[in-house]
């Protein structure tokens, strides 16, 4: 019968704790947390609040996908294989992201409870120890993210050649990002779309001025670029080997170090839902824009990189230089613009305050719904009088002091190997977002409660099947490169690698020590705890839209 609970034997007093229920084949069904918060219900913590407003959580997403990946992870990609698998990479990679944003959004919209991460929707559609590893995995991509942006900051404050040491700078960083975190929701909504705008303006801006500069309107003797570079040194450098398998694999390993770039980012939407004002109106308005949005800024601005500077530059981020520059940066001093190359770098600088922001918030809601869960200590849990989970803040940015790594390695090479670690964590992530969809679409089936979606999207689920062949396989072969004899080395196999073990390692303790199932039945999965109290806080959240009055509130209301 549909939604039957079981009911748990006395003898699994321990695992209860995790709020797990025994039956003949061990322990099964997930302890459905309440209706309306996750905290109240499981007295394990305080409850977040509902700060975020629309303008936040649409330029939270942008602030987090919009980030390094883009303005300096895309010029390490340019000088290892070329102009044109960079762009096919990234326009490869935003069908990933559409899939995986639409997956999210549809669950998240159908129950935006305060207090949800993604670990809770797949404890409560698939299975406890699946949710127990997916949660620390999460947390530990996005603490390692904070520590990744904190080293991109760095890297372009070099730009300046300032005599300050690289350790005060990042320094500077985390203290920032810390404060705008731990005080109130409202003030990191308020700084993450300020730093987000700034991110906007200065994207549409690089993207308009590299095509008057592909176009012949550069100050120096450059004349009319075309495509000049896509021909000398080439639209592909083929990668190990030489011919179209070379330049199959220029394409593969561009598209593995794409996933970057989004790691985690439509994540960022999810996780606000439970701190979102009318959720059921701004999340399907968020997600709806956020993929086409990431066209424009992705497809165009990897399109101009490879356009404006040639695959050959030296300044170029790679594994040997200590490059301190965007390549947007560089472009702009080819052209010999005076002067616009250090408002750029200024910018995009805030770009990474912007995205370490954004990760920052993300890893402690994932820590601190954890804790509610029981799957994290307690204390992980509380939560101060503004609704901040200050625990969960302050232990996620302790990782992030591993950008000091900076200090004795170069500012490259240490921002490669994090965005190694934090791409196949995100695959993995990716992976599991995807698995919960697919049961979390069945149980819906098996309820026959398809049109009680309040969201839905396109090619669902045929979509999600195929997407999620792709990314298994991306994270199968990220690294393949380091089992070739000239390409082995130990820190750069620990960087593809290391996540897998570990995630299957929390997995699979979690599944023997509880003796869970292998995953919750269809028929035992809950699609009705929590959905009447959304139903009723959210029954004006469309009716009371705000009406735009005149033409500026239109083009306003289609931004924010």
């Amino acid at each position: 019968m549909p939604n039957h609970h079981m009911v748990a034997d006395e003898k699994a007093l321990e695992a209860e704790s995790y709020g797990y229920e025994e039956n003949s084949l061990g322990f099964e069904e997930p302890f459905v947390h309440g209706a309306a918060t996750v905290g109240g219900e499981t007295g394990r913590g305080g409850d977040t609040h509902r700060g975020l407003k629309s303008r936040h959580i649409q330029f939270l997403a942008l602030g987090g996908a919009i980030g390094t990946g883009l303005f300096i992870g895309s010029g390490s990609i340019l000088a290892l294989v070329g102009p044109a698998p960079l762009f096919m990479a990234y326009l490869s990679m935003m069908l990933v992201v559409y899939n995986v944003m639409n997956a999210l959004a549809e669950i998240v919209t159908y129950l935006p409870m305060r207090g949800i991460t993604i670990p809770y929707f797949v404890k409560r559609f698939v299975d406890p120890s699946l949710a127990f590893a997916a949660g620390w995995n999460y947390w530990y991509a996005y603490a390692i993210l904070v520590a990744a942006e904190a080293t991109a900051g760095a890297i372009l404050l070099d730009y300046w050649e300032t005599p300050v040491h690289n350790a005060v700078w990042i320094t500077i960083f985390l203290i920032v990002v810390l404060f705008l975190n731990i005080v109130a929701v409202e003030v990191f909504g308020e700084a993450e779309f300020w730093f987000a705008s700034i991110k906007f303006i200065t994207i549409m801006g690089l993207i308009i001025l590299g095509l008057v500069i592909m176009l012949g309107g550069s100050p120096n003797d450059q004349g009319r670029l075309g495509f000049r570079y896509w021909n000398n040194p080439g639209a592909f450098k083929p990668y190990i080997v030489d011919g179209s398998s070379g330049r199959f694999l220029a394409y593969w390993t561009a598209f593995v170090r794409a996933g970057f770039a989004f790691i985690t980012s439509p994540e960022l939407i999810a996780l606000s839902a439970g701190e979102t004002i009318a959720p059921r109106r701004n999340i399907p308005k968020a997600a709806g824009r956020f993929v086409y949005r990431l066209a424009i800024f992705y497809g165009f601005g990897s399109f101009i990189i490879g356009v404006i500077v040639p695959s050959d530059d030296p300044r170029l981020l790679n594994g040997s230089s200590n490059a301190s520059a965007s390549p947007f940066v560089i472009g702009i001093q080819r052209a010999g613009i005076a002067g616009l190359n250090h408002v750029v770098n200024a910018a995009v600088l805030t770009s990474a305050w912007s995205a370490g922001n954004a990760f920052l918030f993300s890893g402690s809601r994932v820590l601190y719904g954890m804790a509610l869960n029981g799957e994290a200590p307690k204390v992980f849990g509380k939560t101060s009088k503004k609704g901040v989970p200050y625990m969960a803040v302050l232990a996620t940015w302790a990782i992030g002091l591993l950008a000091y790594l900076n200090v004795s390695s170069t500012g490259a090479q240490v921002f490669l190997w994090f965005s190694n670690i934090s791409t196949i964590s995100g695959f993995i992530a990716w992976i599991v977002v995807m698995i919960t969809y697919l049961r979390f679409r069945k149980a819906i089936l098996f309820n026959n409660m398809l049109d009680a979606l309040p969201y839905r999207t396109p090619f669902q689920p045929y979509l999600t099947y195929c997407v999620l062949a792709v990314v298994s396989l991306l994270t199968l072969t990220n690294g393949f490169q380091v089992f070739m004899p000239e390409y082995w080395s130990v820190s750069d196999f620990l960087a593809a690698y290391i996540t897998l073990p570990i995630f299957l390692a929390l997995y699979l303790a979690h599944k023997i020590y509880f003796r869970t199932a292998f995953a919750v039945r269809v028929e035992h999965i809950d699609v009705l705890t929590g959905k009447r109290e959304m139903d009723e806080l959210c029954k004006h959240d469309i009716s009371d839209a705000p009406v735009p009055k005149n033409f500026v509130q239109k083009v306003w209301f289609w931004i924010a």
